[in-house]
């Protein structure tokens, strides 16, 4: 479908190694953009660049520190010279601490804060400029579910992703009349490798009491796969969501909407 494709369109993946950026890397590929990524080591990108030419897709990777603004702007300029203007902008680089905050070192709150707030306000301002010129562009932010709750020892992680919810709708509402949109996607408990060890049985072949929360929690009744965040990728980067601004799509399998199973 048309109103889908992303063909001659460029997608800047940050963070887009592995995981949910990889994944919605290669979905954005396979809807026709060109993908370029960054991430905060050699290592990684060589990683990323096998996993993408793995699956056919000749992606071009950086090396980045996204917290950097004069290293972003220099990016985004090579990303111009190599691969055209960033037309869709993707900012899925983020961390978490899990530290109670009554222990967490003011040090570690801003290496959060700097990562999953600043570097996508760093970002967006880069490429911005570009997109106004050109007559628009496509803006997602990588939200959470902690964009609309708290929970035990994310306090760091909660309030960058509610500082980030807040960032997506005051860009819509700063550029929209510039035909820019920008929207967030909240993915919900997803199964990844760093979220195995949650998910593993336990010796007597019981669930994971972790793993039974979130399953009992969620009314899909399972953990959601990156797959489940490329469909909403794409439609937020294709003109199919041209009037569509400042809106978090929390891809989360209901958990957002239930008060879970009474016990």
């Amino acid at each position: 479908m048309d109103l889908f494709s992303l063909r001659g369109r460029t997608a800047w993946i940050t963070g887009g190694s592995y995981g949910i950026g990889f994944a919605i890397g290669c979905g954005l590929a396979e809807a026709g953009a060109r993908i370029v990524f960054n991430d905060i080591s050699g290592d990684i990108v060589d990683k990323g660049l096998s996993s993408y030419q793995e699956k056919g897709i000749p992606a071009k990777g950086y090396v980045c520190d996204v917290t950097d603004e004069p290293s972003v702007q220099a990016l985004v300029k090579q990303i111009e010279q190599d691969a055209g203007p960033v037309d869709i902008l993707v900012n899925n680089a983020g961390i978490i601490r899990r530290i109670p905050m009554a222990e967490m070192p003011a040090e570690e709150w801003r290496k959060v804060i700097d990562i999953d707030l600043t570097a996508p306000f760093i970002c967006a301002k880069a490429v911005l400029p570009s997109m106004i010129r050109r007559g628009g562009g496509k803006i997602i932010n990588i939200c959470s579910m902690m964009s609309e709750l708290g929970r035990e020892t994310v306090s760091a992680y909660a309030a960058a992703k509610g500082g980030l919810k807040m960032l997506t709708r005051n860009i819509a509402s700063e550029y929209g009349s510039r035909n820019i949109q920008c929207n967030g996607i909240g993915p919900g408990y997803i199964a990844t490798p760093q979220t195995a060890p949650l998910r593993e049985k336990g010796e007597d072949g019981g669930m994971h009491p972790f793993d039974r929360f979130i399953r009992g929690r969620t009314p899909a009744a399972r953990w959601g796969t990156t797959d489940d965040l490329v469909g909403p990728a794409v439609f937020l980067a294709s003109a199919a969501s041209d009037f569509v601004n400042g809106h978090v799509l929390y891809v989360d399998g209901g958990i957002l909407a239930y008060i879970g199973k009474q016990p």
